[in-house]
């Protein structure tokens, strides 16, 4: 069994050992179940059954996360994302009335859009041509984004119709305690050099916030899932067609651009940040096996759709794994496991509330956000827009946002010092694509 790990991840070339990968795997789990019991109820919005939602949340997690393992070898875990989720339910079926078999019929069009387009190495050539200024910008970006949505998890930032954002306080707050106890705790355990220290962190948070009120006990270890019969295959294609003179198609395919967009970038750089902060980047700054991971995000796509749920997408809590030493797809083995159990015991998994994996993504925040120390800020026109990158990603609450940013000032700024010479073409299609994008959509 050990040969056949070692042949299949390679622990031994980087660095790490299967303690190291498990325990990656289930802090990567850990921080992002929430999304076993959020992305039904968001979902379930558009009409779609909870039960047979949830089931097929952790399916379909579960095969995304196999792919990602078996054909690259990387730490990183998929699911349903959030955004893309809320796009499904509340814009297109809700908002434009479009039925919900007719919107996972545009997620799995464009999951085959990616798989094409993957088999022809554009996202290969998009993921590799990214300067590495915004590579370490990208990276360091997720990172303070991680870390905001450690703070919204736990009630230590709220929304402010004035200023937008504002603190919520400690009195009475008992999540936002509890969330600053289990930082104590992961930072203390990390500095005395405890191996899997989030994991442990998230663990005794928990523990903490069962007598406090915060957390409950579960009432059973273990349930029989519901069936996912009402949603799987239930996609209609009857909007598959050119004639765009028809609104009906015109917005069937508008819908598939959108989808489309956002996952293309939200993916890469989820990618990018994760891999270049797991020193998994080549010595020229290019993404090994960029083809086979966005060929399991594309598959996991098109397979969750299939399965009835939005978008399978790479998720940035994987860089929580990272923090604890995951650096191959074991990590992602252990983490689908993980997620095809919990169609069984999440009971148990519901247990875990946001104010214990909120101490981790706050800390993984600040393990991602080292990357600014790469940038050379005495050269303005590449740690600007890296920089504009990293602000834009939790401003605007949208990874792809930020690299649009990024790109777009990183175009401008090389014209305007006489230095265009030294910029890609990929990188100048994409500045103006993305400019074209903000100024006519």
């Amino acid at each position: 069994m050990n040969d056949w790990i070692e042949r299949q991840f390679k622990l031994k070339e980087r660095g790490t050992d299967v303690r190291t990968e498990i325990t990656a795997g289930v802090t990567t789990f850990m921080t992002m179940a929430y999304i076993i019991f959020v992305n039904p109820d968001i979902l379930s919005k558009a009409g779609m059954p909870f039960g047979a939602l949830m089931v097929s949340t952790c399916l379909a997690a579960a095969l995304g996360t196999f792919l990602m393992a078996f054909l690259a070898n990387y730490p990183v875990a998929l699911a349903s994302g959030m955004g893309l989720n809320a796009f499904f339910a509340f814009t297109v079926v809700l908002g434009m009335g479009v039925a919900w078999q007719t919107a996972l019929a545009a997620v799995f069009v464009e999951g085959i859009i990616f798989i094409m387009l993957t088999f022809a190495k554009v996202r290969e050539t998009v993921v590799n041509g990214i300067p590495m200024s915004l590579k370490h910008g990208i990276s360091a970006g997720i990172g303070l984004f991680i870390a905001f949505i450690g703070f919204q998890g736990s009630g230590l930032v709220t929304s402010n119709a004035a200023t937008l954002v504002g603190g919520a306080g400690l009195r009475g707050n008992i999540p936002a305690i509890l969330t600053l106890l289990g930082l104590v705790i992961i930072c203390s355990l990390e500095a005395l050099k405890v191996r899997g220290a989030i994991l442990w962190g998230i663990i005794a948070t928990t523990a903490i916030a069962i007598p406090s009120g915060a957390a409950k006990l579960p009432t059973a270890i273990v349930s029989m899932p519901p069936s996912i019969a009402p949603i799987f295959a239930k996609l209609d294609f009857s909007m598959i067609s050119l004639n765009l003179s028809d609104p009906a198609i015109a917005n069937f395919w508008v819908i598939v651009f959108t989808f489309f967009f956002v996952d293309f970038f939200d993916t890469v750089g989820t990618l990018v940040g994760v891999a270049n902060r797991a020193s998994l980047l080549d010595e020229n700054g290019n993404l090994p096996k960029a083809r086979e991971a966005l060929l399991a995000d594309a598959v996991g796509t098109s397979a969750g759709a299939l399965l009835g749920v939005s978008t399978v997408t790479s998720f940035v809590e994987s860089a929580s794994g990272i923090g604890v030493g995951g650096r191959t797809g074991l990590t992602a083995l252990v983490t689908g496991t993980l997620f095809l159990l919990a169609v069984f015991f999440n009971p148990v998994i519901s247990v875990v509330p946001s104010c214990a994996t909120a101490p981790a993504l706050i800390f993984v925040g600040v393990y991602m956000l080292m990357n600014i120390g790469n940038l050379d800020f005495s050269d303005w026109t590449e740690a600007m827009p890296a920089m504009i990158a990293i602000f834009a990603m939790p401003f605007t609450y949208s990874i792809a946002t930020g690299i649009e940013y990024g790109f777009i000032s990183y175009v401008a700024v090389k014209i305007t010092t006489g230095r265009a010479r030294s910029v890609s073409p990929i990188v100048f299609a994409l500045g103006a694509l993305f400019l074209a994008k903000e100024l006519l959509l």
